[in-house]
């Protein structure tokens, strides 16, 4: 029994979600984060770094988006919380020693979020593109023209989101960034796909797979920007004439759980995959709570957020069955755009009335439900129809 509310501080780059789940939950909520949707809730201990006016221009993420900034901002939180969370865009590795204990999640990720320390980790054991270290561009040249009939993307050592991924081919003009590290790794040229997982100290278990979704399934531009997800994994939501869906989800259930056990993972985190005709290749684990929180919310009816915190206290949770389908869109701005009202009930991370998104940054994000995938799948796309057409 608790005499007095402990502190949980929610960090990263958007905690809109997680603060909607938290509020539900006993504990005095703190929270950081770099967007300021206009829908995000107002609780009394709160920072956000992106302060939205009107009439002005929220900027481009990947130009002004730092988190150590965001870390240096929440010191007295930080100092303050008997608990914290990380999301995306903060790594566990970037609080200090004293600070980690208090992190309800992965502490050492070291080995997750450096990709080649990754792939080295995990290429004996399990399907994986070849991946190598680069220098610069003409390293990565020379590798692929030993191999020509092989096809090569070039993406950083560290980084999520599918930003800053390039494909390799004879024209490239590719320009990396000195400060940063990057891999050269075979393209697979598939369906991506990702797991859900829920790990206790000795039980790691695999809750939802599902449909990962980038601006490349949309627009076919080689993008490989996340855009969102599609979940539980079915024949229908997988979107292609897959047969042997049921083998798909029991090799991705075993193969993820088999990671978490791996890399001994502690509450929720996730599995990327591509599939293609030659099998299931993994590409990457995210050693954190993912964007499909709030889909798998929707579809099995449980606070995501409390299941995460009660795996990581050891504590066991029952997981029901999907009771729902559930698909989440990210919209990138097709414009530069001002920001006005868009009369939809299944739209999140709205900006602020009035406020500047510039072209192909991320405007808000359509999330829904149903029973029925192909009402489900009309209604998002309508909405993302709707959207598109009053922004523009």
């Amino acid at each position: 029994m608790r005499f007095f509310m402990e502190k949980l501080l929610l960090i990263g780059i958007n905690t809109r979600s997680m603060l909607n789940s938290a509020l539900k939950l006993d504990y005095e909520i703190f929270s950081t984060s770099y967007f300021s949707t206009s829908d995000t809730p107002q609780i009394k201990n709160q920072k956000i770094i992106l302060e939205e006016k009107n009439n002005e221009s929220s900027g481009i993420f990947e130009d002004n988006f730092n988190s150590s900034y965001i870390l240096e901002t929440s010191k007295d939180f930080i100092d303050e919380a008997d608990y914290i969370i990380p999301i995306s865009g903060i790594s566990p590795g970037e609080f200090s020693k004293k600070d980690q204990k208090k992190i309800l999640g992965n502490k050492d990720v070291s080995q997750i979020e450096n990709k080649f320390k990754f792939y080295e980790k995990i290429k004996d054991e399990f399907t994986v593109p070849e991946t190598f270290l680069i220098k610069d561009v003409d390293e990565a040249i020379e590798i692929s023209e030993n191999k020509p009939e092989v096809k090569y993307i070039i993406k950083p050592v560290k980084g999520s989101g599918g930003y800053d991924i390039n494909l390799l081919n004879n024209d490239s003009t590719i320009q990396l960034n000195d400060s940063e590290n990057y891999i050269l790794q075979e393209y697979i040229d598939g369906i991506n796909l990702s797991s859900s997982i829920l790990a206790r100290k000795d039980i790691k278990k695999t809750i939802m797979n599902s449909r990962l979704l980038t601006e490349n399934d949309f627009k076919n531009n080689n993008s490989y920007i996340y855009i969102g997800n599609i979940l539980p994994l079915t024949k229908e939501s997988i979107l292609s004439n897959i047969g042997n869906i049921d083998e798909i989800n029991k090799q991705m259930i075993e193969t993820s759980q088999n990671l978490a056990y791996k890399f001994n993972l502690i509450g929720s985190n996730g599995v990327d995959y591509i599939l293609n005709e030659n099998g299931l290749y993994v590409i990457e684990v995210n050693p954190r709570i993912q964007g499909t929180f709030e889909c798998v919310e929707k579809s099995l009816q449980i606070n995501m957020l409390d299941a995460h915190i009660k795996s990581c206290m050891n504590e066991s949770v029952e997981i029901p069955k999907a009771k729902y389908y559930s698909y989440k869109k990210i919209i990138y701005s097709p414009c530069r755009n001002k920001y006005s009202k868009i009369d939809l009930d299944n739209i999140y991370d709205l900006p602020h009335i009035g406020t500047i998104t510039e072209k192909s940054e991320p405007l808000l994000t359509i999330i829904d439900k149903d029973t029925d995938f192909k009402k489900l799948y009309e209604k998002v796309e309508n909405s993302s129809r709707i959207v598109n057409q009053e922004t523009i």
